[in-house]
């Protein structure tokens, strides 16, 4: 395929570029990440433990659910893995840091490919004020800071130094990036494990709580039936949201076409282990009154009966980590996306500059900080159910630019489909069925969430808060949109493409053709 910033220059790069390093057709640091690194920043922007920590309990308080949350984790799994697939194929064709934005704009137009833009920006902004929150939080705790922890302004300072601190490694280089990720995540995992053995250890040795039933692991085993498990996969959802993070360093990957795609399909996987092994321990062990009672936080709360003190300092570590880790890799796809916006002609040309000794996109990143920090001190200072309604509005953004990168996968390959049933079914019919997953999460999450007293925070223009945040940010997203038409007239002129025939099985002798009219 060719470039994604093709007909635009890259901005030259110092001559005191570091040595090694060389840069690719955006002037980022190409062939800077392995495979490994991939994973470990796809699997650390999900946030493992904040987001079971957040999420467990809910799940479990979901009628109907109870005890069998490991069978929501298996469910929830489903449609990232077929969406993950679609990664994975439109990455061996164009391994652009644009990712969705480029994918569809290419595939299904540059109007629908802005907004998913658009949507993957706002997504990250909404979702680092509950992530920086948790920093900050955690922070206080675990040094017995309580009192600082309750206190809303201490909160959104720490909050704001943690977006700070992370902006800074972003902006430095890559390599910093995945080293910091590396050990992270090497804490976050290590802890969870921990947690887990020693969570059973008391289950089976000093039996104490249930021991694990096969059947919590089966969705046709749910006692709610299908209205319980549609509404738990809504929740299960988010726990999975961030792998694609490691898709969006491709252009700074040995293997850009293949790597990166491969890392987003395991990240899935390794999430799914971490996330059955901890929710059948967590079950298993505390039983689903208590995980009901602290569903706002399950593992500080389960660490003094596992772990007791001052062990169980650990698992405040893990979420603390989880959600550092998770704010640092929301940075990164971020400023990434905006700089292939930028190359392509779609937003101003201020946010593809990229920095001559750092090779990173530092204006994006410097400006995805910013915003973040405006937006976290003022949610938190504003109203934490307004928080916590947020990160219910981010399952509308995920599910619609998820659902969109599935649906660009079967565009894009369509005269590809009927070449071997592997085409069909891997490229296509898979990636397009994770596409109508989503679109069937999103118009349930909006089913579920349109009534003011749904949310946390009430409603907002006759609707609920969640819905106003989530569904208003990607209305607003079309109006932008519409504005840009006027500004950036040539990127809304682009014709769709597709994958020449042969691609898929190497025979191709072009990589795209383009579809006009």
């Amino acid at each position: 395929m060719e470039s994604a910033s093709a007909g635009v220059e890259a901005p030259s790069v110092a001559a005191h570029t570091p040595e090694g390093a060389h840069a690719g057709g955006k002037g980022l640091k190409s062939g800077a990440l392995g495979e490994l690194s991939n994973l470990v920043i796809g699997v650390a922007s999900t946030a493992p433990a904040y987001s079971l920590a957040a999420t467990l309990g809910f799940i479990v308080a979901v009628h109907g659910v109870g005890a069998h949350a490991p069978a929501i984790m298996l469910v929830s799994f489903v449609p990232m893995l077929l969406i993950a697939s679609g990664y994975y194929w439109l990455n061996r064709a164009d391994p652009d840091c644009g990712t969705t934005f480029t994918w569809v704009t290419r595939a299904i137009g540059p109007r629908l490919g802005w907004l998913n833009g658009w949507v993957i920006v706002v997504a990250d902004v909404v979702v680092m004020a509950a992530l920086a929150y948790i920093a900050g939080t955690y922070t206080f705790l675990l040094f017995g800071m309580d009192a600082a922890a309750a206190n809303s302004t201490d909160v959104a300072i720490a909050a704001a130094v943690w977006i700070g601190l992370m902006t800074w490694i972003c902006y430095v280089g890559i390599e910093l990036s995945a080293r910091t990720q590396y050990l992270l995540l090497s804490a976050e995992i290590v802890i969870l494990s921990i947690f887990a053995v020693v969570a059973l250890a008391h289950v089976y040795i000093g039996h104490q709580g249930t021991p694990v039933q096969p059947g919590w692991f089966s969705p046709f085993s749910i006692p709610g039936g299908w209205t319980a498990l549609v509404d738990g996969v809504l929740l299960g959802v988010f726990i999975y949201w961030g792998w694609d993070s490691g898709v969006c360093v491709n252009e700074e990957s040995r293997d850009a076409t293949e790597g990166p795609g491969r890392a987003a399909v395991l990240s899935t996987i390794v999430l799914l282990l971490i996330y059955l092994v901890v929710s059948a321990a967590a079950v298993s062990f505390a039983g689903t009154v208590f995980l009901k009672h602290h569903g706002d936080d399950v593992l500080s709360a389960l660490g003094g009966d596992v772990f007791g003190s001052p062990w169980d300092k650990a698992l405040i570590i893990a979420v603390l980590t989880s959600a550092s880790a998770s704010t640092q890799t929301t940075i990164l796809p971020t400023a990434r996306t905006t700089l292939s916006m930028a190359r392509f002609g779609a937003i101003p040309k201020a946010f593809g500059h990229v920095h001559p000794r750092h090779l990173t996109p530092d204006v994006s990143t410097l400006a995805m900080g910013g915003v973040s920090i405006a937006w976290t001190v003022f949610i938190i200072l504003v109203s934490q159910n307004v928080l916590f309604d947020s990160i219910t509005a981010l399952g509308f953004q995920i599910a619609f630019y998820y659902g969109f990168t599935g649906f660009a996968c079967a565009v894009f390959y369509r005269r590809e489909l009927t070449a071997s049933f592997r085409n069909f079914f891997m490229a296509g019919v898979l990636p397009f069925l994770g596409g109508v997953m989503m679109t069937a999460i999103f118009v349930k999450a909006f089913i579920d969430n349109k009534d003011p007293s749904s949310a946390y925070s009430g409603g907002f223009l006759g609707v609920g808060t969640a819905v106003a945040i989530g569904v208003g940010l990607i209305l607003l997203g079309i109006v932008v949109m519409l504005i840009a038409n006027f500004s950036h007239r040539d990127f809304f002129r682009r014709k769709t493409e597709t994958a020449e025939p042969g691609f898929l099985e190497g025979t191709a002798v072009g990589e795209v053709s383009v579809t006009r009219g």
